[in-house]
This record gives structure tokens, sequence and C-alpha cells, in this order.
């Protein structure tokens, strides 16, 4: 009898994985007033203008100068969190943010070299050894 349990219960673990396998296939749902790609990254261009400002100008206010982009591109804040949530977990932020680094590009020239010295100088190790030998 006890085997006869433990055949059930593998079978209905094994049910319950399958089940948490297929329902977790969109995890997020697609925000009500998503931003679209194309305006996302127009707006992560201008804040990476307002952190640089922010970095030369220690006086100014990043809180007010990140309230002023959404503005300017009429969105609210919390649409913009959600849409960067939901691209983020969709992993089409990368993508957005090579275009933000485009459109920064065109706005500056000089940023093709800040942007290309920062990904220079970010090394990623190939081969850490082990800690504990």
């Amino acid at each position: 009898m006890e085997i006869y349990n433990q055949q059930i219960m593998k079978k209905l673990i094994f049910i319950f994985v399958l089940m948490c396998m297929f329902s977790c296939g969109d995890y997020i749902d697609k925000p009500k007033n998503l931003i679209p790609k194309d305006q996302m990254a127009e707006i992560l261009a201008d804040l990476s203008i307002n952190d640089q400002a922010t970095f030369m100008y220690p006086n100014s206010n990043l809180e007010a100068g990140t309230r002023y982009v959404l503005k300017t591109h009429n969105v609210k804040s919390n649409d913009f969190v959600e849409s960067f949530k939901y691209y983020t977990i969709k992993d089409k932020m990368k993508g957005i943010a090579e275009d933000a680094q485009k459109i920064l590009v065109e706005k500056d020239p000089k940023a093709d070299k800040y942007i290309k010295d920062k990904k220079s100088k970010t090394i990623i190790p190939q081969n850490i050894p082990a800690l504990s030998r």
C-alpha cells in the first residue's frame, strides 16, 4: 500500500510541476498604458542626459529633472515604472537601451567616445579561480 501511495504522490508532483511550467509562460500582464519602445528609448536617453547634468552640477535636483523629462514626454511616472518592469521581464530592455544609446550619439557625437570607453573598461572575468581550494 505504501508503494502505491508513493507512486500516486510522484504522479501528482509530476502533474503539478507540468502545470506550473505551462501556466508561467506569461507571468506579467501587459500594462494598459504601455509606453512604446521607441518612446521608451527617447525617455531613457533624456534621463541619462539629466543624470549627467546632476553629476556635473551637484546642486541640481535629480528628482525634479526626472519629473521634467517624463512631463515633456507626456508620461506618468507610474506608467514609466510599469513599462520599464514589463520590458525588463520580457527581456526587451537591452534593445531599448541600445536604441537610447543611438539617440544619445545623435544628440551629442562626443557621447560615442564616452560609451566606447565605458564598454572597454567593463571587463567581465572569464575564469574566476575557486575560492576554496
